[in-house]
């Protein structure tokens, strides 16, 4: 691992460590796992805007199904 430096102001500092994980784990692991989670996130919400992106450009199911939307029916419940 390698040491980076972080700069929080003092009133969310006494917030992270009056959290009792935080003292029970350490704010370095609390904080990588803040980070992965927002990662994780992150690239969520970019696959989601490729598919957004991606069949917004060509809505319906294309030429090949044409006539074909209103066959299909769902099973009886």
């Amino acid at each position: 691992m390698k040491a980076v430096q972080v700069m929080l102001d003092e009133e969310l500092l006494h917030q992270l460590d009056s959290d009792s994980e935080v003292r029970r784990k350490g704010r370095s692991a609390i904080l990588r796992l803040v980070i992965a989670e927002y990662l994780e996130r992150r690239r969520r919400q970019a696959i989601s805007e490729q598919y957004r992106k991606a069949y917004s450009e060509n809505p319906g199911l294309g030429e090949e199904f044409e006539g074909w939307e209103n066959e299909g029916e769902w099973p009886p419940e």
